[in-house]
């Protein structure tokens, strides 16, 4: 029948388990470099140069438009400038970190037990 004793069903689940991470392993390896995607140096580096140009073009061209609009010449331009850059910087560490990569917003870590729990003893 078989060659000697019969595998355990854990071990057999154990090299089941080793064969599909290697090969997670083999094949993600490549792709990704995120701390939460598939994405290459190359298009990451796009993606970063893109999104802090954008902040910058929007910023300038609501500054345009409201000195125009206002007749404030530099003014609006200046400020809005700078705030198209804070905002730009901020997407692109947004973009590095891996923060807004996935659908909705991230959630908080949980708290560990010896962490001490305010909500004991509240009733809701």
């Amino acid at each position: 029948m078989s060659e000697g004793k019969p595998r355990k069903p854990l071990d057999e689940l154990d090299v089941r388990l080793r064969k599909a991470q290697a090969e997670q392993r083999s094949t993600i390896g490549d792709e990704s470099t995120g701390p939460g995607g598939s994405m290459s140096g190359f298009g990451m580096a796009m993606r970063i140069g893109t999104e802090l140009i954008a902040a910058l073009i929007v910023g300038v061209g609501i500054g345009l438009l409201l000195d125009h609009w206002l007749e404030t010449t530099p003014l609006f331009l200046v400020v809005f400038f700078f705030l198209g850059a804070g905002a730009g910087i901020l997407n692109v560490y947004r973009a590095a970190s891996g923060i807004g990569l996935a659908a909705g917003y991230a959630k908080p870590p949980a708290k560990n037990a010896s962490d001490g729990d305010e909500t004991k003893g509240r009733t809701q």
